[in-house]
């Protein structure tokens, strides 16, 4: 990566800020896309914002990308998204601009590059009569996300088909970590457990797999530096599920936590996905990529951050509270 000028859409977000951290110490030259050119709106930047050039444009609106008309990359990775499956359903246009339309809009006027990364979704499997997920399965998304994330897929390997240029989708599978929202369902079980709060779920049979952030940059690294190009998606993934109710009990020993655990107070959903992780042999086979942190690991890394984040947001005493 040393030298290669590279763009990230969606730089300020959970997985772009570690991705471009993860670049720059690549001694990469990065640029980032980024709604609002405000340090406060991308905080997760804070650190290395002065490293990166800031590009401040909604894909959603194609005059935002006119600014970009001159410029060329050697790698773009596309990660700007609606993030959120489950509100999806409570804004779905918005959900389907973003992920399929902003898409579209950058392939269309992207500038000059050398490689383009799509970042699709694990998400798009949806429901399937077998696990692991493996990429030849015919997705069935069912939610606004992650149809919208699917829309992207077609329309960049359209394009790739179309134009013959350098185009790659990968669809990563949940992942966690430092900086990530609190509403996803790890950081949510963290905060609660540090705050000491009843924690209600479903019964929690359903399983999912979680992938530590530092493995999945991983992932994305491999796929920019591989030759050749792949021509196929490639799950990135662990391949190692946990049901959700030894999810929560985990994080709440970990956690050394006081919560009451109320597992089973609440319904399951109706377009509940049972069970749900990857196939990653060809990551292994073409990337030549598999997890170097494991599960326990990643997860005791993240709650000592969320530790350190609670003390500042939570505690009233914090200079923060204060300014």
């Amino acid at each position: 990566m040393k030298n290669k000028s590279i763009l990230v859409t969606g730089g300020a977000g959970f997985i772009g800020s570690h991705l471009t951290k993860r670049l720059l110490s690549l001694n990469a030259k990065v640029s980032v896309v980024v709604k609002y050119k405000s340090i406060i709106d991308s905080v997760r930047l804070s650190s290395v914002w002065e490293d990166v050039a800031i590009i401040e444009a909604d894909l959603r609106n194609i005059d935002s990308l006119r600014q970009l008309k001159n410029q060329s990359y050697d790698i773009i990775f596309h990660l700007a998204a609606y993030n959120h499956v489950g509100d999806s359903f409570l804004h779905v246009n918005e959900a389907l601009i973003s992920n399929a339309v902003s898409t579209a809009n950058l392939l269309e006027f992207a500038p000059e590059y050398g490689r383009f990364v799509y970042l699709s979704s694990s998400e798009v499997y949806g429901y399937q009569d077998s696990v692991p997920f493996h990429e030849d399965l015919i997705p069935h998304p069912i939610s606004p996300y992650s149809i919208g994330k699917y829309a992207g897929e077609l329309y960049s390997r359209m394009k790739r088909h179309q134009t013959n240029k350098p185009i790659v989708c990968v669809r990563p599978f949940n992942t966690f970590g430092p900086y990530q929202s609190e509403r996803a369902v790890i950081p949510e079980l963290i905060i609660k457990s540090l705050r000491n709060v009843p924690i209600e779920t479903t019964e929690g049979n359903q399983t999912r797999e979680f992938n530590y952030v530092d493995n999945i940059i991983d992932g994305f690294i491999a796929v920019a530096k591989v030759e050749p190009l792949p021509g196929q998606i490639i799950n990135i993934g662990s391949k190692q599920e946990i049901t959700i109710c030894d999810l929560v009990r985990k994080i709440h020993k970990l956690s050394d936590s006081k919560s009451e655990l109320r597992i089973g107070s609440l319904p399951y959903r109706p377009t509940e996905i049972w069970r749900m992780y990857a196939d990653n042999t060809m990551a292994e086979k073409i990337l030549d990529w598999k997890p170097r942190i494991s599960f326990e690991e990643g997860l005791e890394r993240t709650i000592d951050w969320f530790r350190k984040y609670h003390s500042v947001f939570y505690n009233t005493s914090s200079p923060l509270n204060h300014l």
